[in-house]
């Protein structure tokens, strides 16, 4: 029985791969799954836990990897949504971990996120926006003319210098910047 819950834990998160971030609706351009998003997260998190080491890095970790987990049961509610419909999120919460020896702890985990009272969740919500920001950045240099708005927006809801910092990094940095230098600089010396 244990196994077959873990299984049903596991085809949950599958599941986060097949729903759409709705704003890029609103966005005009773009496409993500919660589960790309959820990648994202997580690795703007591991970069923030690395540049605030009093962190609990383990703990910041597995709060990005779950912040969105509930959204297999009660959707992406985007900032429009979000003026119009309400998420009991401790209810899908209790009922996604039923079961689980581990239940209080990833519940607590997602009531700190919601509260943002530590250090922890509050680089967790940066690399929430950190992450969408990479996506309004890649938008806008290559020509979405709402980009920039959404960025401006996205900033506003940084909670920690780090996380500022980096969001300016991103915005000055050309989104295909990673991979065209190199080729660009190889032109150069040729």
């Amino acid at each position: 029985m244990f196994w077959h819950r873990l299984a049903k834990l596991l085809f949950e998160g599958a599941m986060l791969k097949r729903l759409e971030r709705t704003g890029y609706a609103y966005l005009g351009t773009g496409k993500e799954n919660i589960a790309a998003h959820s990648f994202g997260v997580s690795l703007a998190a591991m970069i923030l836990a690395k540049l605030v080491p009093e962190v609990d890095e383990n703990r910041l970790l597995k709060m990005a990897i779950l912040h969105d987990f509930l959204e297999a049961r009660t959707g992406d509610l985007n900032s429009v949504n979000k003026l119009y419909d309400k998420v009991d999120e401790e209810a899908a919460a209790r009922d996604a971990f039923s079961d689980l020896p581990w239940q209080e702890e990833w519940q607590e985990l997602l009531r700190e996120y919601r509260e943002a009272s530590t250090i922890e969740a509050q680089l967790v919500h940066d690399a929430d926006q950190l992450d969408l920001i990479v996506m309004l950045k890649e938008q806008h240099d290559l020509g979405n003319p709402y980009a920039r708005r959404w960025l401006v927006y996205a900033r506003r809801r940084l909670y920690t210098d780090i996380g500022r910092k980096l969001a300016e990094a991103i915005i000055e940095t050309d989104w295909a910047s990673w991979w065209l230098d190199q080729f660009v600089a190889k032109d150069e010396t040729n």
